[in-house]
């Protein structure tokens, strides 16, 4: 119980600040403790009576932080600095692949793509961040601890302390951080450059076209999807690392996010709208195959399967997902 409240405590105080400000409160339990049983064996009551007298947790925490005012707050602030270096540095090498994709294809245009590459820097990276900061804010502002905080001393009892992260539930930190790092960077991708998505042709050792995979023309209509299922995709990603620990709470959500993701992308690969309609011709066109070929034949069956199987490695993935978390949760009990 000691254990759980020290945690409760620092886990809301800067990083750099946890372990000396632990080791305190620590040594005044003992010494409360001391104090209060005189010599005879201290028992559970005599802990819960302590902490009780200390208060809660998060009352403790903020005397430590001081009286200081905060848009977002010591509790949030070293998460929210890490997503928002996740953020920038995904968007910044999505935006420099794209840029050197370009060149690379077209070095003719080098002053043009540059000049787009640093206008999307302009007009990306404060919205990166300032989406980031905005959410946080949010979150510190709407936390439903903070408005029962005048109740917290006479209502919180120390049995319902959170507990100490389980190592066999734990979520390792490089795996959200990972998937926030890609759907950073498809959606920086699919915004930016959907274009380039489709086969690329070359005649002569030179680069002459695309025969895109999607539907440029009805494309834009489909992108709020797109990024709604990225959007709830960091989410997820974002809470796994904020509660480093899987719960059954986090593995439904995961699960209703997912399920919502399966939905969307399930309408979208079925969506005939969604697919460039003209593939196959255009693959005829600029003589990638003959009409009527084996190889025509080959290639028109991958394309009209590369949806199915899309799914169901998709679905497939997604299920995983959850099946890891609800696996992590179960073993720890």
């Amino acid at each position: 119980m000691i254990d759980r409240y020290v945690y409760g405590v620092t886990k809301r105080l800067p990083e750099e600040q946890r372990a000396d400000i632990g080791d305190e409160v620590r040594g005044l339990i003992e010494d409360m403790l001391d104090e209060r049983v005189q010599g005879r064996d201290v028992t559970e009551e005599d802990v819960r009576e302590v902490l009780l007298e200390l208060g809660h947790p998060r009352s403790l925490a903020r005397k430590y932080q001081g009286n200081k005012k905060y848009i977002i707050g010591p509790e949030l602030y070293d998460f929210y600095v890490l997503i928002a270096k996740i953020a920038l540095i995904s968007t910044v090498v999505g935006l420099t692949a794209i840029f050197l994709i370009k060149v690379i294809l077209s070095p003719i245009n080098i002053i043009d793509d540059f000049v787009d590459y640093i206008v999307s820097f302009i007009t990306t990276i404060p919205m990166v961040i300032g989406w980031v900061t905005i959410g946080f804010v949010l979150a510190e502002y709407f936390d439903e601890n903070k408005f029962a905080q005048i109740k917290l001393d006479n209502n919180w009892d120390p049995s319902n302390l959170t507990p100490i992260p389980d190592p066999k539930r734990q979520i390792k930190r490089c795996e959200p951080i990972t998937s926030i790092v890609i759907y950073v960077f498809v959606i920086v991708m699919l915004v930016f450059s959907n274009e380039y998505f489709g086969i690329w042709i070359f005649q002569q050792g030179e680069f002459s076209g695309i025969v895109p995979f999607l539907n440029e023309a009805e494309y834009s209509s489909f992108l709020i999807l797109i990024l709604i299922v990225c959007g709830f995709g960091i989410l997820k990603e974002c809470l796994k690392l904020f509660y480093e620990r899987w719960t059954y709470s986090l593995v439904t959500f995961t699960a209703i996010v997912n399920l919502v993701s399966i939905t969307i992308f399930f309408y979208l690969l079925n969506e005939n709208r969604f697919w460039n309609p003209d593939f196959m011709n255009e693959l005829v066109q600029n003589g990638i195959v003959t009409n009527g070929s084996d190889n025509y034949q080959v290639i028109k069956i991958i394309w009209e399967q590369m949806t199915l199987w899309g799914l169901v490695i998709l679905v497939l993935g997604l299920i995983w997902d959850v099946v890891t978390g609800f696996i992590k949760v179960r073993k720890a009990r």
